[in-house]
């Protein structure tokens, strides 16, 4: 806490120096005014802490353009890739909590990541103020159509020699996948990959029998054939794949979902938080926003920022419980 105190202060004067000089040039820092005037002062910047293109950045630059028209301000997303957002998100925590700056959250940082890092390396939610929970992205476990795998009982009774690919070290697909298969006894090797699609490419082409993907990236490829879901790691059965079982339903504790969330430093005005919860209820509430989840396969999971903190916090004890339980390493070790 005392070096991100020392970042704070550090990144305040560097922000005050570079409003000094674009004031001086006649420029618009985009910040909350030193005045106290009113909010918003500018643009807001939304930090995203993963590549253009993914799932986490469509998701915040849809919410983006809804709260831009209620707030009356630009709202450009800015992507700062690296260390699954934990980078992005140290930095936007470090800032001045005048609502100016937020980040997009993703659930795993915060639920899983901290399982497979050191604790100076890990993301907690203590230094930032959550605005509003955003959707659910669920996760299923697909087997490539070359291995013949219809559901899990084929898996378990198989005599292969099994590969799985996951997304990448301390997400999601590598926790839910590592959790059902320590609770069923399937044995086989795992293959990290850096992301969902090229990991649903090696089970595509049968470099890996199974993997866990998101819902979102999977189903082109379950529509097609290409690809046999198994089971999906949500609470309940997800509505776009209704006639798939939910590992719950096979017996396993495997409830495991990507959520996400809109934050801001820690110690946000209440009036600069009520007007930045308003604007994130008026974008879900577009039509815009509604056909995006739809067509992406995401659920609504708009529950209030306490929520999400108590929900999150609940989430990371019980997955390392688990993790325990099993004597299951996220750390690639």
């Amino acid at each position: 806490m005392k070096a991100l105190s020392i970042r704070r202060t550090v990144l305040g004067l560097t922000a005050a120096s570079a409003a000094l000089a674009l004031t001086a040039c006649g420029g618009n820092v985009g910040g909350a005014a030193s005045d106290g005037g009113e909010f918003p002062a500018g643009p807001i910047t939304l930090t995203v802490g993963q590549a253009p293109g993914g799932s986490t950045d469509l998701i915040a630059r849809t919410a983006a353009e809804g709260m831009a028209d209620e707030l009356g301000v630009a709202v450009p997303v800015v992507n700062k890739p690296g260390a699954n957002g934990a980078l992005a998100t140290q930095e936007v925590a470090a800032m001045e909590p005048d609502g100016q700056n937020l980040v997009l959250l993703n659930a795993s940082l915060i639920t899983i990541t901290p399982l497979a890092v050191s604790e100076e390396e890990a993301v907690t939610l203590d230094d930032l103020e959550v605005i509003k929970g955003l959707s659910q992205d669920d996760y299923v476990l697909v087997a490539s159509a070359d291995s013949g795998f219809e559901n899990l009982d084929d898996i378990k009774n198989s005599s292969k020699k099994l590969t799985f690919g996951t997304t990448g070290v301390g997400t999601g697909s590598q926790l839910s996948q590592a959790i059902l298969f320590a609770q069923a006894e399937i044995k086989g090797t795992a293959v990290p990959f850096d992301s969902g699609s090229p990991a649903l490419t090696a089970v595509m082409g049968n470099q890996v029998q199974l993997a866990t993907i998101q819902l979102g990236e999977a189903k082109p490829q379950i529509d097609a054939g290409t690809v046999k879901p198994i089971v999906v790691f949500s609470d309940e059965r997800n509505t776009f794949l209704p006639d798939v079982p939910t590992a719950i339903e096979e017996g396993y504790e495997v409830p495991v979902s990507q959520y996400r969330a809109l934050a801001a430093p820690k110690g946000l005005p209440a009036d600069v938080k009520e007007k930045l919860v308003a604007s994130v209820e008026a974008a879900q509430a577009t039509d815009t926003y509604k056909a995006f989840n739809e067509k992406n396969m995401l659920t609504p999971k708009e529950i209030s920022g306490e929520e999400v903190v108590q929900q999150w916090n609940d989430l990371a004890a019980k997955y390392k419980e688990l993790t325990e339980k099993y004597d299951i390493s996220l750390a690639g070790e």
